[in-house]
């Protein structure tokens, strides 16, 4: 057996003769679990609500989405929607035209999304789970609407006496003319019949009309082949890259092909900006902890002073003491490590299990088992074990054993 490891592991498992050392070395090998614990049941959380607010854009988002690279619109042939339909790995592909509208009700008004989709919309998207009240209707001007919009105007469902008004302005370049004011309206307006409401999550919640494609088109002065976007519903089976090549060899390049971290990449980088700042916080707490390694560390070079002279009368050398107080530096730094994550890893999964504690009465608060923040936590506390460990043993030299 390794000599150096066999003294720290005996060092490890004894106690000292003075009852502060025995206190000291208590608190620091509980300090250093308590705070993997910590940082792994936070990293955890994180994760969770990261899966939880992503969970709520998933739902509107399609795997992929195609966007003109310059402008609104872009158009579409019909030999390259053949071409879609026929491509292995695509499993569908909705259409769908968007524009800032103004939306009225009586007296009531808001700025608010105009999207036409087409009858594959609901297939390719996950918004039929969204469906809060209502339907998504039958009839040619029947159109759904987020909770915000729809409690903002007060817009009645299924209200065809009096319907919603949607107002864009005509397309065009320049100025409106008094002539142009004068002889007809500066826009082009629509009458749509809620006939259902979506909910999402707040801005979603205030930002789309949802109402047929051909609807749409009509009142932006569009033709059947002019889209501002195309959803993709990709087979899990094939890679998302090699159909997105695809679909670009088809398309050209007068799109911009977007998988959904891309279609939220604010949101996502937000997530990930907390997150890191989280772990950089609780790591910062877990170096001043562990502080506590160096001192106790420290403290036992000194408590077992008399038994390192020994040992070096006996042929051991410097290194190979400073290993000894290294490694069994390490070794408490590992262990209670290991302990904490036990901990952590024990708490996140009653959490899983009971949802013990919860955001509201019906919903638990989220986390997530996640391998890598296990390894996270790990490599953490071993790297400042490490240091931490190797500033303490440098303490050891001829100076400490001759005295």
């Amino acid at each position: 057996m390794n000599f150096p490891f066999y003294i720290a592991k005996r060092y490890l498992r004894s106690k000292s003769s003075q009852n502060a050392v025995n206190i000291i070395n208590f608190i620091t090998f509980l300090v250093i679990v308590i705070g993997s614990a910590a940082l792994f049941v936070v990293l955890s959380a994180f994760a969770g609500l990261k899966t939880f607010s992503l969970s709520f854009t998933n739902t509107f988002d399609p795997d992929l989405k195609a966007l003109p690279v310059t402008g609104k619109h872009f158009s579409i042939s019909q030999s390259e929607e053949e071409a879609l339909r026929n491509l292995e790995g695509l499993v569908n592909y909705s259409k769908e035209l968007e524009e800032r509208a103004y939306l009225t009700f009586r007296e009531k008004s808001c700025i608010a999304y105009i999207k036409g989709v087409d009858d594959n919309y609901r297939s390719v998207t996950g918004v039929d789970s969204t469906l809060y009240f209502g339907n998504w209707g039958v009839m040619e001007y029947n159109g759904v609407a987020g909770i915000g919009i729809y409690n903002q105007l007060g817009v009645p469902i299924d209200n065809y006496q009096n319907p919603m008004t949607v107002l864009v302005p005509k397309p065009g370049e320049g100025s409106f003319s008094q002539q142009s004011l004068s002889s007809s309206k500066p826009y082009n307006e629509l009458p749509i019949v809620l006939s259902g409401v979506y909910a999402i999550e707040e801005n979603l919640d205030k930002k789309y009309v949802i109402a047929r494609l051909p609807l749409v088109q009509a009142l932006l002065e569009k033709d059947s082949t002019q889209i501002s976007g195309i959803n993709f519903k990709i087979d899990h089976l094939y890679s998302l890259n090699d159909v997105k090549d695809k679909i670009k060899d088809i398309i050209g390049d007068k799109v911009l092909l977007l998988n959904r971290q891309e279609q939220n990449g604010t949101l996502h980088r937000m997530l990930n900006t907390e997150n890191l700042a989280t772990y950089l916080i609780f790591t910062l707490v877990l170096i001043i902890a562990l502080f506590n390694v160096v001192g106790a560390i420290i403290m036992m070079i000194l408590d077992k002073q008399q038994n390192s002279k020994t040992l070096f009368s006996l042929g051991a050398t410097i290194k190979e003491l400073r290993t000894i107080y290294f490694t069994q530096g390490l070794l408490v730094t590992t262990l209670g490590g290991l302990i904490g994550v036990l901990i952590g890893s024990l708490l996140i999964g009653s959490q899983l299990a009971f949802g013990w504690l919860k955001i509201t009465p019906s919903l638990a608060y989220p986390v997530e088992y996640n391998v890598m923040n296990l390894l996270i936590v790990l490599s953490t506390i071993v790297v400042l074990g490490f240091i931490s460990s190797k500033i303490a043993s440098s303490r050891i030299n001829q100076r400490l054993i001759s005295a």
